[in-house]
């Protein structure tokens, strides 16, 4: 048996099972901070979000991971820059099935989420993503394809709005207590 996978999957079991269900960021960043540190110590992230393979996703400074967000991680990465909000219920995949596969073959690639992004609640972003500076996802967008800096998008699938009017000098400060 394999030490190193049984390890993994005992860290992945704890933290998705037991310590999200606690409520302190601070508690919940600490333990995943003590086996990643490319997860900055000004980002929050909040009760009930699941990472699978928490150690290859890569999380900026005063970046907000709201509550009940999954992010998959299990064969590819996840960079999240700075100041980037993710709302409720958000799901970031990397990993998929080609659907016309008749074995099941999988396909994913990596997902990057660029500095002041916004991604509203209940969206699905797909594998091999790049959401670039300053864009936003409207809530419960699916994310199939790459987005420009500051475009707006919205629906399944994702399509684009309009251009947001923003210079992006703003810094995230969300501090919660209990959650």
């Amino acid at each position: 048996m394999n030490i190193k996978l049984w390890g993994g999957a005992f860290l992945n079991y704890f933290y998705n099972n037991l310590l999200t269900h606690f409520p302190s960021h601070f508690l919940r960043k600490a333990f995943l901070r003590a086996f990643n540190k490319k997860i900055n110590s000004s980002a929050v992230i909040l009760m009930h979000s699941r990472f699978l393979n928490f150690w290859d996703i890569e999380i900026g400074e005063r970046v907000v991971i709201n509550q009940y967000c999954l992010m998959d991680c299990r064969r590819f990465k996840i960079k999240i820059n700075h100041d980037t909000d993710i709302g409720p219920y958000t799901k970031i995949w990397t990993l998929g099935h080609k659907p016309n596969s008749e074995t099941h073959d999988l396909y994913g690639g990596d997902v990057m989420i660029d500095h002041h992004v916004w991604i509203a609640s209940n969206v699905t972003i797909l594998p091999n993503v790049i959401i670039n500076a300053g864009a936003i996802v409207a809530a419960s967008a699916v994310v199939h394809k790459s987005i420009a800096p500051l475009n707006i998008v919205a629906g399944n699938p994702a399509t684009f709005i309009k251009e947001r009017d923003n210079p992006l000098t703003y810094k995230l400060s969300y501090t919660p207590i209990l959650e």
